[in-house]
């Protein structure tokens, strides 16, 4: 994944220190139920495709640029999946990073599916049945997704309760 410019900066300023971030995920299905995943250049592993925000953009517009510019698929946001604040990680850099992601399901809308950056290996469209091997983060947001159910969130648990 590129690191974007303000990120950078960022990091120049407080070296590896925790950076609490937004990143969205868009689970992207064409007409025919299929899901469209990327095979990551920086893990050389199949995930759904997502990114980071840039200042300003809304979670709609990162979703839908942030599929063209990996897969070359133009797609439309339907609905909020699900809001979840992930475990933090240190990249082997050493920066640490815990991102808050908004997860959208989005249906495709126009392009052929291809790589379209560095940041994938290959891309394609799947039969959720039929999935390459995926993290359990891809295969949650794509079991719920592909479902009516309300928008989930982590409940609020009794310690934290207002």
């Amino acid at each position: 994944m590129a690191t974007p410019d303000f990120i950078r900066e960022l990091r120049a300023g407080i070296g590896h220190q925790l950076l609490f971030l937004p990143g969205v995920t868009a689970i992207v299905f064409d007409d025919q139920g299929r899901v469209l995943l990327g095979r990551r250049s920086d893990t050389d592993r199949w995930a759904v495709i997502g990114g980071i925000p840039e200042p300003g953009e809304q979670p709609a517009e990162t979703a839908v640029r942030e599929v063209y510019e990996e897969t070359a698929v133009r797609c439309v946001p339907e609905r909020v999946v699900m809001v979840e604040t992930r475990e933090q990680i240190e990249y082997v850099n050493g920066d640490i990073c815990q991102f808050m992601d908004v997860t959208l399901r989005c249906r495709a809308v126009g392009g052929e599916a291809r790589v379209n950056d560095d940041e994938s290996l290959e891309v394609g469209w799947f039969e959720p049945d039929a999935l390459p091997p995926l993290e359990e983060f891809g295969l949650t947001r794509i079991k719920l997704a592909a479902g009516d159910a309300p928008t989930w969130f982590a409940p609020v648990g009794p310690s934290e309760e207002r």
